[in-house]
């Protein structure tokens, strides 16, 4: 018992790392992701507009980006795009790694939210578009005014859950080097792991990531309900239900 203590809960290797995670390991995270989450939203808006367009030849590319960065596994696309594209002399980010980091991220994401949001647009009643074109509006702007909001507004909390996932998926950033303040929160445990083999700086980057995960999935939970029901959350404790991810759809 004392052996598994030592290697989990070494009080002296938690404190010794936490500064780092609070302050470079965190900020980082949050970077890399939002800035993900950023152009995940927007490039997934402008592929589910591609999905849903009538066109073959403007599906198609669609279809094909959305298969492949959903089929690959994160590792590997982080890996092609940030060690790939620098060892062919392709350099759009310099030498930092973060650029290649949110932009790998950002393709997964972008791939998941083009489902999310093509998912909300189909769901609203064919009746809507019928409505706006009789009002004399045309396709592209009957979708722009009136289905595109009501499909956005649906899918919010699952837009937030892909947010959460980005968070987690940035820690897979560490393959690409990352420098001192540059580094996210897995980078920063796993190399004080390596030093002391000792694993308690991963259960501190742990924590780190509940801390920010947590929060925001009982948040989604009750925006989620809010949206169903149409009333706020109730302020006694319940069982928190699990996320609607529309992207599997």
């Amino acid at each position: 018992m004392d052996a598994f203590l030592h290697t989990f809960f070494d009080w002296d290797e938690i404190v010794a790392v936490l500064p780092d995670l609070l302050t470079e390991g965190i900020r980082n995270t949050l970077v890399i992701a939002a800035l993900a989450a950023v152009l995940g939203v927007v490039l997934g808006m402008v592929l589910a507009m591609m999905l849903l367009s009538r066109q073959f030849l403007v599906r198609l590319p669609a279809r094909i980006f959305v298969d492949v960065f959903r089929g690959l596994p994160a590792i590997v696309t982080i890996s092609l795009i940030g060690l790939g594209l620098p060892a062919a002399q392709f350099r759009p980010f310099g030498r930092s790694p973060i650029g290649y980091a949110v932009l790998a991220v950002g393709l997964i994401s972008a791939a998941y939210c083009a489902e999310v949001f093509r998912s909300g647009i189909q769901s609203i009643d064919a009746g809507q578009m019928q409505a706006g074109r009789s009002l004399g509006m045309s396709y592209l702007q009957t979708m722009r005014k009136v289905i595109v909001p009501q499909g956005v507004r649906n899918v919010l909390p699952s837009l937030t859950n892909r947010f959460i996932i980005d968070i987690k998926e940035s820690s897979l950033v560490y393959l690409l080097g990352l420098t001192v303040g540059e580094r996210e929160l897995y980078f920063i445990a796993h190399q004080q792991q390596a030093t002391t083999y000792n694993s308690s700086a991963l259960v501190a980057a742990g924590a780190c990531y509940l801390l920010m995960t947590v929060p925001l999935t009982y948040a989604v939970n009750a925006w989620d309900r809010h949206l169903r029901t149409g009333r706020p959350s109730s302020g006694t404790a319940a069982t928190p239900l699990p996320i609607k991810d529309l992207s599997e759809v």
